[in-house]
């Protein structure tokens, strides 16, 4: 859906990122789109909650992987003591069950794990998937119909086994979100590489890049001058709906167990481990499960709000909070 989204942008489209010169115009123009100002400014909460977990929890007292057994009833399976969840000065959105473990401690940490593997991922993603996409669209026949099919491998390879193997393979002693974030980007590049080669193949006819090819320049140097800078705002929106997707992938990795491993916290490994616990500790299912659609709901806005802006002549497909007549009147 997401490839989808990016893919319906009319063809030929001028869609560059702004200058030293035109920074003021792109600006103006994401100023109007208050839904975006307003995810951008979630998603800068959400990043500054992920880089200052330590000082949120040093201030609350608490730490992600201490247990605190006293706080949980034994009796009933492990039910959290007290009400919401266990929630008091001490532990501000209660604690988890069976453990006693503080829910916010877990949550702020797990921010840092779930957005560090997801933005990771989606940087590998987006790099390999540039060049490759650019270097198709401007090869000759043959190095495009290499590097497609090198790109229809990759997209029709299993995630779960791949990183199954990757891991059988990998050291014990690697940081395991690293190699979270390695394995996702280094296997799900090829959408990114589909998206731009589409884009690139449109652009290459443009009369100006036309010329430029025509003029004796090299591919890497139409690429870098012509094509890299109509293909911004396409990139970037994609790549601003990979991020909640690669949280999700993430998580669907933690559940299989060969994800982030315990006790290091992360949201998809809290969802998978709330499932039996919905009626008797809601708070510890709905606490990632809303963060994780926060983050999805304020990226997708994002990304949206950023390629209108880029684009002045694509209409947002937001029906609210977009400033349209403002942005007319611009």
């Amino acid at each position: 859906m997401s490839e989808a989204i990016v893919a319906s942008q009319a063809p030929g489209t001028d869609m560059s990122v702004p200058g030293a010169s035109g920074a003021r115009q792109f600006w103006r123009r994401l100023r109007t789109q208050r839904a975006a100002l307003v995810a951008a400014a979630v998603v800068a909460l959400l990043l500054l909650v992920a880089l200052a977990a330590p000082l949120f929890t040093a201030i609350e007292g608490q730490d992600p992987t201490t247990y605190h057994p006293s706080l949980v009833d034994s009796a009933r399976g492990g039910v959290p003591l007290g009400s919401l969840g266990g929630v008091s000065g001490d532990h501000w959105l209660g604690v988890e069950p069976q453990t006693g473990r503080d829910l916010f401690a877990r949550l702020v940490y797990g921010a840092r794990v779930s957005l560090g593997v997801a933005f990771a991922a989606t940087l590998v993603q987006v790099l390999i998937g540039v060049v490759v996409g650019v270097a198709a669209g401007l090869g000759n026949r043959w190095v495009d119909q290499l590097l497609s099919r090198v790109t229809d491998i990759i997209i029709a390879m299993p995630l779960m086994i791949m990183s199954l193997a990757l891991l059988a393979i990998v050291p014990s002693g690697f940081p395991r979100p690293v190699l979270v974030a390695l394995i996702i980007g280094l296997v799900a590049w090829g959408s990114t590489a589909k998206i731009v080669r589409a884009h690139t193949l449109t652009l290459k006819e443009l009369d100006h890049v036309a010329a430029a090819r025509l003029s004796g320049w090299g591919p890497w140097r139409v690429a870098r001058r012509e094509l890299l800078p109509a293909l911004a705002a396409p990139v970037i929106t994609y790549a601003a709906l990979l991020v909640p997707l690669n949280i999700t992938v993430e998580a669907a990795l933690s559940f299989l167990g060969v994800g982030v491993k315990p006790p290091t916290p992360s949201w998809g490994q809290m969802l998978t481990a709330a499932d039996v616990w919905y009626q008797a500790a809601p708070q510890y299912l709905l606490l990632p499960a809303g963060s994780l659609f926060l983050t999805v709901l304020s990226l997708t806005v994002l990304g949206d709000g950023v390629r209108t802006a880029l684009d002045p002549r694509a209409a947002s497909r937001l029906r609210i909070g977009t400033g349209r007549k403002r942005e007319a009147r611009a």
